[in-house]
């Protein structure tokens, strides 16, 4: 009766993790290409040849008149701060091309970052910002973080930068 049971048991766990396994394939496919780039770069020899991406061209710069970003500054140190405490940087800009700015997107590089921007075009000669807000709750001891904006200009992309050290919060 034991060896039985044994043998019903097996047989779950077999067919379990044969159906659960159909569900992943692509994550399974996605980590066994990671784990082979992985060994490759280790100088090991890889276990399955990667799969070859096709090279992506570098953009190339737009022809005509473009704007230009004149950032203040595009880096800020918030010294140091509680954890638990938000504080508010404001990166101010000035275009300095020749062509309205318009920036497309901000994307911060944790989530505990929140960024807004001037989202009407900016004429030439004018100013606007991107404030970002910085949660530090959750997050103690030094702080690097960036903020990417992309706009009409060449390059495309300007990365902000600021750090803080967080106090970590008594328990």
């Amino acid at each position: 009766m034991r060896n039985w049971s044994v043998k019903l048991l097996a047989l779950i766990v077999v067919l379990s993790a044969g159906l659960t396994s159909c569900k992943d394939k692509d994550a399974e496919k996605r980590i066994a290409e990671l784990e082979s780039r992985l060994a490759e770069l280790e100088g090991g020899a890889a276990t399955k040849a990667p799969t070859a991406t096709p090279a992506k061209e570098p953009e190339k710069k737009p022809e005509g008149p473009l704007p230009q970003f004149e950032w203040e500054t595009t880096e800020h140190d918030f010294g140091t701060i509680n954890e638990g405490d938000k504080v508010t940087y404001t990166y101010k800009f000035k275009n300095t091309g020749q062509a309205p700015l318009i920036i497309e997107n901000v994307r911060p590089s944790c989530g505990c970052t929140a960024p807004s921007w001037t989202k009407e075009p900016v004429p030439v000669g004018g100013e606007g910002e991107v404030v970002v807000e910085f949660n530090s709750k959750g997050k103690p001891n030094a702080q690097n973080k960036t903020v990417t904006v992309t706009a009409n200009t060449w390059p495309k992309t300007t990365v902000l930068r600021f750090k803080t050290f967080v106090t970590p919060a008594k328990k």
